[in-house]
């Protein structure tokens, strides 16, 4: 790391069981952007782990070299080491934001016997046209754009992300995997729950719809009328905690197994 941690973006981990919940932050934010969902899920009684994914917390410094390879064998190794904590017969849910919510969906294409896994306004469409311009922008020189961090409806909130501004060079790689998980969403077979927000200027909302016309998955969806993108910190923070805790308690009671 380049710099010290930002205010609460430590990692969070509680103990708990039988059962585990994983919980993924989006690129350039960090784990306090998730920690209320984290949190209700350990008061409901699971296991909880909501990493710090690499080059996250501190600056951009520290994402120009990062990778989606980097955060996909952080939330693997995450999943595996939460999933040796858990009794035996312990279910595992994982919930994400945005990018975490591409890495919940990379683990759900991965393990078809997670319990369930809970997504919020995921990166999960291809978007050649924004690839494009960020690889143009890289190939001209430049390596970094303006943060996109604190797209939240609710005054005077803002999310904490790495200073300085968006990777280029991270973000393509991210790009890169979205568009390598196509077939994978298709191949996810535990129950969906997506939360999507009316209004997203981050991910567009077309994100949403994609998914539920590929994800062939038991799928719930529910519209955040009320809140932007980062919608963990936004006027829809509670009602997203209380759907993803009912999710996750019904799923673990369903009967799917394992990691």
């Amino acid at each position: 790391m380049s710099a010290p941690l930002l205010p609460d973006a430590e990692p969070f981990s509680a103990d708990g069981g039988p059962h585990g919940a994983l919980v993924l932050h989006g690129i350039t934010g960090n784990p306090s952007s998730m920690k209320g969902v984290a949190r209700a899920l350990a008061a409901a009684g699971f296991a909880v782990d909501c990493p710090l994914l690499p080059g996250h917390g501190t600056t951009v410094d520290d994402l120009l070299d990062v990778t989606w390879a980097d955060w996909s064998a952080a939330a693997e190794d995450a999943l595996t080491a939460l999933a040796a904590r858990l009794d035996e017969g312990g279910r595992l849910v994982v919930v994400g934001l945005s990018m975490g919510g591409t890495l919940t969906a990379w683990l759900a294409s991965r393990h078809p016997t997670l319990a369930g896994i809970a997504l919020v306004n995921p990166l999960v469409e291809p978007a050649p046209d924004l690839r494009a311009l960020v690889a143009g922008t890289v190939a001209d020189g430049t390596e970094v754009f303006p943060s996109i961090g604190s797209d939240i409806a609710k005054p005077a909130v803002l999310e904490s992300t790495s200073e300085g501004g968006t990777p280029l060079r991270a973000l393509l790689t991210l790009l890169d995997a979205v568009a390598d998980l196509q077939p994978g969403l298709a191949a996810i077979t535990c129950p969906v729950l997506l939360l999507s927000s009316v209004e997203d200027h981050v991910v567009p909302p077309s994100n949403g719809a994609h998914l539920v016309a590929t994800v062939t998955a038991p799928l719930e969806r529910v519209m955040l009328e009320r809140s932007y993108h980062v919608a963990t910190l936004d006027f829809d923070a509670e009602l997203i905690e209380e759907r993803v805790v009912d999710f996750a308690v019904n799923m673990v009671g369903s009967g799917r197994r394992g990691s």
